[in-house]
């Protein structure tokens, strides 16, 4: 009889053939043996609810032995971005966690580091955003929201993630659609999605504005109330209407994912993608798909790098449409 892990490193031994570059099992092995992965924010948000299903998915289906989450906080990740590209450098075993949340924070605070200077591993999960409210909060509808927001737009506070990040490029594309200007819209920004949402749930600020998955919970447990998702069209399984049926004509999507360390030959780097395919093809990586509501959007390697590059210049332009970048 062979163990799970004995069949995984033969399957993976065998791929060199197809041309992932493994030069060895012995080094896929190695590789392997453990994993380090920085959430370059705090505890509770997506980040962390990404790095957290990644250990459980691979602890369960027994793809590594030992697994660390570190946390960076500060600058919409580009404190941990930092840290990561220079302690880590030429580390087969590290990654970090990132996505559009950082994509954008990066652009707007005009960081001097870059994503793309780590090595792009695998783009994981799509989610869209959701903008919510205290259960007891008067406002009922997105429709009642936004009046407001054209009212007195200073009146209505909104939590979120960092300043540039995804939560704050949503509330300034709504603005944008509702013909108000964005610099008096208050918009306070957090290191992190459970820091926004702890307000959110203390009744601090008018609404929230965060991933879905990240609010799923307390919406379902009644404790904030959901008035509209950034999805294009009506979300199966999750009752809540899309910004364009409200009135608001806007559709975003957050995307996550993981890269290694800079400085990464061609056989570290294939060790690393093929772990992440080998995690998402597991029927335990699809259960922490549906617990969440993400959406599977796997893309790895050069094309996750392509993906990235193409994705930069996109946001960047959004930033500088709605004032958030220069």
């Amino acid at each position: 009889m062979h163990t799970r892990r004995e069949i995984l490193m033969g399957s993976l031994a065998a791929t060199t053939a197809l041309g992932f570059g493994l030069s060895s099992c012995s080094q896929s092995s190695e590789a392997m043996n453990a994993l380090q992965v920085l959430v370059p924010s705090g505890p509770g948000g997506g980040w962390d609810q990404t790095a957290r299903s990644i250990e459980y998915v691979m602890r369960t289906e027994g793809l590594i032995d030992e697994f660390r989450i570190d946390h960076a906080i500060g600058g919409g990740g580009a404190v941990g971005l930092s840290r990561f590209l220079s302690a880590q450098s030429g580390q087969p075993d590290a990654m970090i966690v990132s996505g559009l949340v950082m994509v954008g924070a990066l652009a707007a605070n005009s960081s001097p580091v870059r994503l793309s200077d780590a090595t792009a591993i695998a783009r994981l999960t799509g989610e869209y955003e959701v903008v919510a409210v205290h259960k007891d909060s008067p406002i009922t509808t997105m429709r009642e929201l936004v009046e407001q927001l054209q009212s007195n737009p200073g009146a209505v506070s909104w939590a979120g993630g960092s300043a540039g990040g995804t939560d704050h490029i949503l509330v300034g594309m709504i603005a944008k659609a509702v013909n108000v200007d964005f610099r008096d819209v208050s918009y306070v920004a957090y290191a992190g999605g459970g820091l926004a949402q702890a307000t959110l749930l203390g009744n601090q600020v008018t609404c929230g504005v965060n991933g879905y998955g990240e609010f799923a919970e307390q919406i379902a447990a009644g404790n904030l109330r959901a008035l509209a998702i950034s999805a294009p069209v009506p979300q199966p399984g999750i009752d809540v209407p899309t910004l364009r049926a409200e009135g608001v004509d806007v559709e975003l999507s957050n995307w996550r994912g993981v890269f290694g360390a800079p400085g990464l030959d061609e056989s570290q780097k294939s060790h690393l993608i093929n772990l992440m395919r080998s995690m998402r093809e597991t029927p335990t990586w699809r259960d922490e798909l549906a617990k969440h509501d993400w959406n599977d959007i796997y893309l790895s390697g050069d094309e996750f790098a392509g993906y990235l590059s193409t994705e930069t210049t996109r946001i960047t332009e959004i930033l500088t449409e709605v004032g958030l970048a220069t």
